[in-house]
């Protein structure tokens, strides 16, 4: 029995045109933001059926319909869809992707199709998907600290709060006799 091969591509939808426009926000937030409501899985094969055709001809409409085309998660939310394609037509669907410059609804926004992890399994684009997503908060809120701090000092001038040195001993479990030492480790 032959075991069809498939390639799995996480793709992330950026809005890199909006970085001037919304100053209140953090700049990750910004790029990341959700898509409209009105992008949904057919729409996005619709257009990456479209962008193959436009790049590829006939050649590419063939490989790729011939290729298991298909959305196997996709989020509003975190702009994040996984597609599912078979392994020897995942590049002309990535050049397409590539290509595409704005969300495949009427009136759309300009936006940049990235293609941020090719996978051989659903459950490792999904793992990558979760890892992004996580990512993607800690450097948001990240950034938001940083924007208020800036602010501030802007407003009230540069200065360092103090800081208090804690000792190691301060700490609970740290210091007891269950730590292994530096010298004690061995690479065997």
């Amino acid at each position: 029995m032959v075991r069809i091969k498939e390639r799995y591509l996480l793709v992330k939808i950026l809005y890199p045109d909006e970085l001037g426009n919304r100053s209140d926000l953090p700049d990750v937030v910004v790029i990341n933001q959700p898509t409209t409501d009105q992008l949904n899985p057919a729409g996005i094969l619709r257009a990456i059926r479209a962008e193959v055709a436009n790049l590829f001809g006939d050649y590419g409409s063939g490989l790729i319909e011939g290729g298991n085309l298909g959305v196997k998660y996709f989020s509003q939310a975190t702009s994040t869809f996984i597609l599912r394609i078979s392994r020897s037509s995942y590049r002309l669907v990535w050049a397409a992707l590539t290509f595409m410059n704005s969300v495949p609804v009427k009136n759309g926004k300009p936006c940049v199709f990235r293609v941020v992890h090719v996978s051989g399994t659903m459950r490792k684009a999904e793992e990558e998907a979760i890892r992004r997503a996580r990512n993607l908060i800690f450097a948001a809120q990240n950034d938001s600290k940083e924007k208020t701090k800036d602010s501030f000092s802007n407003m009230f001038g540069e200065f360092e709060l103090p800081q208090r040195e804690i000792a190691m001993a301060d700490l609970p479990g740290v210091g007891d006799d269950t730590d292994v030492e530096m010298g004690e480790i061995s690479d065997g």
